[in-house]
């Protein structure tokens, strides 16, 4: 059991690596993903929602109801940035159809599990990024689907109906099967081992999408793979940014500004690489952006942790010097 949870917590860390090596092997061997599609597509996204449902408790539910406005600024800021800022990019780059379908997808779906990580690992305020989290994916079967239809529902056809049954069957009910768990069997030993392990399943499973897109439609990869990836990384940078900026807009703590900012940022892409390849199955153009922002965005976030805790070193080594230079002036008085 000390091997899987090890092995657990690496694969979290390493949550980019492990979906980069995924990619390129199924580039070369597709036939080892071929069939993570159409039902084992739908059993893999809700195994990722489990594992988000299960480290949710009672504790989680009451910090939302203690700070129904940070959720209620976060909640706002993540459906109203990522969507627009997705079909701003795709019109200023006159993207194709398919390729303006998966960026704005990507941005009409709720935060990453990832982005809790993430916040955990640059000291942000993780209990603020659970409750996003979890808030933003218990709107979007309504959200998603509406967005989706307002902002690219003219150029594409699509059934909004059908699509808000299908995200409540992988989103709502594993994550409140996974939270009823956790409820329940908290106190019990095995319970929390296997709660352990679950950050480790839902990174092996967001590759497991990822190499089904590529081995399905791998060989178009390098076709848009150029224009699709900067509109991509503008896509999550902005978001980023945005997402901080309304952070200090509402006078948040510098906490809450970097968790505001990943929470934004970091979308569920593998939740829209499902959707992508469940609703829109001929469109290898979407599904190839959907599968790239699941890569770049577990890169991004993972970097941008880093440059945060950077920042923190840096000011806090400037506030020692200081100091230093203070009192050997005061010696030399």
């Amino acid at each position: 059991m000390f091997l899987l949870k090890k092995s657990s917590h690496l694969l979290a860390k390493y949550t980019a690596l492990v979906i980069i090596a995924f990619a390129c092997v199924t580039f070369y061997q597709p036939s080892l993903f071929t069939c993570v599609k159409g039902d084992a597509q739908i059993i893999v996204l809700s195994l990722i929602m489990l594992s988000m449902g299960m480290t949710l408790g009672k504790e989680d539910y009451r910090i939302l109801a203690q700070r129904p406005f940070d959720i209620l600024i976060g909640t706002i800021a993540q459906y109203s940035i990522m969507p627009f800022v997705a079909i701003s990019i795709a019109q200023f780059f006159n993207l194709s159809l398919g390729l303006t379908l998966g960026l704005v997808l990507v941005g009409c779906c709720p935060g990453g599990v990832a982005s809790n990580i993430m916040s955990f690992l640059c000291k942000g305020d993780v209990a603020y990024s659970v409750g996003m989290t979890t808030v933003s994916t218990i709107l979007a079967p309504v959200m998603t689907p509406l967005l989706l239809n307002y902002l690219v529902g003219e150029t594409i056809a699509m059934d909004g109906w059908a699509m808000f049954k299908f995200m409540l069957l992988v989103t709502l009910v594993p994550v409140g099967i996974g939270s009823m768990m956790n409820m329940m069997f908290e106190n019990k030993k095995w319970f929390q081992e296997l709660r352990e392990l679950m950050p480790g399943v839902a990174v092996i499973n967001f590759a497991f999408i990822v190499g089904g897109v590529v081995a399905v439609h791998g060989n178009k990869f390098l076709e848009s793979g150029f224009i699709i990836f900067i509109c991509i990384v503008f896509h999550n940078v902005i978001g980023y940014i945005l997402g901080f900026l309304a952070g200090r807009l509402f006078g948040m703590s510098t906490a809450k500004k970097r968790t505001l900012s990943i929470e934004v940022g970091v979308q569920n892409a593998g939740l829209a690489t499902g959707l992508s390849s469940k609703f829109f199955p001929t469109n290898a153009e979407s599904a190839i952006a959907c599968a790239v922002s699941c890569v770049w965005h577990s890169v991004s976030g993972t970097i941008l942790a880093n440059l945060f805790l950077w920042w923190d070193k840096r000011k806090s080594s400037s506030a020692v010097n200081d100091n230093l230079a203070k009192n050997l002036a005061n010696s030399m008085e």
